[in-house]
């Protein structure tokens, strides 16, 4: 996408990040314009959405006027580019950050210092305008929370952005900012991409640092990352992001230069494999089998062998109990920091039930169950790589197509914190993500689909450990064929 010769400023915030960047380097906008221009369609979108949650306008106005005071030149690539942090992880001293809970809603809690990412985005010059609503402890796939309650999905309000980076998910869909910072344990940046027609990367495991206050969390499935409306975008972000910080316990292979040089390249003729979800019957929604199969065709349009394989191990049933061990096990851990801050028991006046459960759960497991599902998730993680590597005279693949999620975007409500089949429902949709949580693979979700109702259907391509190269190349071939970035929801009246 170009920047035109001339902007009307309602118009700048549906420009990608790479083009506003631009237009304040050339001059062309100051800083302050773009974050008044991100903040006044914030005022628009936010009350039908509920997409933003601690807004910092001010704040954010007083960054930009020292842009325009300083000069781009003083900041890095994304000098005065307004974007919004997720409200969880990506510390910010001194602002709101409650979890999705009632409880640090309630105690009014602020982060004491930033995260190492934070501070690599304010170098780079980014104006955050608000930390975004997520689901409570994000452990579910739909941002509904007891605590700031359900954030809608632009393309129909009636429906899920899914989670948990579902505000940052709506804030971009909507225009209000080109970049949102995401998440990412279970799938939670490509689930809210492909619920808001959006470009959503899971980095490698070990690209990014969740320092200094975290080293790893859920035994190193989860990293940050960014929902972008443009590949470059999500490139050019990455770039910024990714890089070790003192005492990492995970660090990926260097990448061989900057994602953004990576955008446009030729990826070559690739062995691609397709995994759409139609061997597993009705489990898979028609519409997500389709958008899996239609990027299966195109890719292969585009020059690339593809054929209907994944690996065997993807729907192996010790992945899923291993996984959600980890997750209790840190989910006590987790409640007992919650209750060091508080200074008392959390109960259900705090905390939604599933996340209770999970930390009752978690506090019964020993150590040594605790560790023999780590075992369990690292030799199963083991059998998955395989697939991506050449072994025993057969080649491996490339990439892995599939669906990102099982069935379209969910009502509202449906995968609540207060629907008494929770737990069924989020297992009815996560079918596709978490294993890749677990493998440390890089992921991407693409907007290839749509419903005829006018609603999203991501497809996600999976690369082997440290491919992020190879998605964004194949990603930007595909945006090339199939343009999505200029869709665009309504906006309220």
């Amino acid at each position: 996408m170009t920047a035109p010769e001339s902007t009307a400023p309602g118009e700048l915030s549906h420009l990608d990040g790479v083009a506003q960047a631009d237009l304040i380097r050339r001059g062309e906008v100051t800083a302050t314009e773009l974050v008044d221009a991100a903040i006044a369609a914030a005022e628009r979108w936010n009350p039908t959405l509920n997409a933003i949650i601690h807004p910092r306008h001010e704040a954010a106005r007083a960054e930009a006027a020292a842009v325009d005071a300083g000069g781009p030149a003083a900041w890095g690539p994304f000098a005065g580019v307004p974007m919004v942090i997720k409200d969880l992880g990506c510390a910010q001293a001194g602002e709101p950050m409650h979890f999705g809970t009632r409880l640090m809603r309630q105690l009014g809690y602020r982060a004491p210092e930033d995260s190492y990412l934070y501070r690599r985005l304010r170098r780079a010059g980014f104006v955050s305008i608000g930390r975004t609503n997520v689901p409570e402890l994000g452990t579910i796939i739909s941002t509904e929370s007891l605590a700031y309650g359900a954030c809608r999905n632009p393309w129909n309000p009636a429906h899920s952005t899914g989670g948990s980076s579902g505000g940052s998910a709506a804030a971009v869909a909507a225009g209000i900012v080109a970049i949102g910072h995401a998440g990412d344990g279970g799938g939670s940046i490509r689930i809210p991409a492909s619920a808001c027609g959006l470009v959503g990367l899971k980095p490698s495991r070990g690209r990014i640092s969740s320092g200094p206050a975290v080293g790893e969390s859920w035994a190193g499935c989860t990293t940050d990352g960014v929902v972008t409306r443009t590949v470059r975008d999500t490139a050019a972000a990455l770039d910024v992001m990714i890089g070790y910080e003192p005492g990492d316990p995970y660090i990926a292979p260097p990448l061989a230069g900057p994602l953004s040089a990576e955008v446009g390249a030729d990826p070559g003729r690739l062995r691609i494999g397709v995994f759409s979800g139609r061997s597993l019957g009705d489990a898979v929604g028609p519409e997500c089998v389709a958008a899996a199969e239609g990027a299966g065709r195109l890719l292969e349009s585009l020059g690339h062998h593809v054929e209907e394989a994944w690996p065997d191990a993807l729907t192996a049933d010790e992945f899923r109990g291993a996984f959600s061990a980890v997750v209790m096990a840190c989910s006590a851990a987790d409640k007992a920091w919650f209750e060091s801050i508080a200074g008392f028991p959390v109960t259900d006046e705090h905390y939604e039930a599933h996340n209770l459960l999970y930390a009752e759960i978690g506090a019964a497991m020993s150590a040594a169950q605790y560790l023999d599902a780590v075992t369990t998730m690292h030799a199963w993680s083991r059998r998955m790589l395989e697939w991506w590597h050449p072994l025993d005279g057969r080649p491996g693949f490339d990439l892995l197509v599939s669906p990102v999620l099982a069935k379209p975007p969910a009502p509202i409500g449906y995968i609540s914190p207060t629907n008494p089949q929770l737990t069924e429902h989020v297992l009815e949709y996560l079918l596709f993500t978490a294993q890749f949580n677990s493998t440390g693979q890089p992921a991407v979700s693409l907007p290839l689909h749509w419903t005829a109702g006018g609603l999203p259907v991501g497809v996600q391509l999976v690369g082997g450990f440290a491919a992020e190269p190879l998605l964004v190349r194949v990603a930007a071939q595909l945006e090339a064929a199939a343009p999505w970035a200029d869709r665009r929801p309504t906006a309220p009246r």
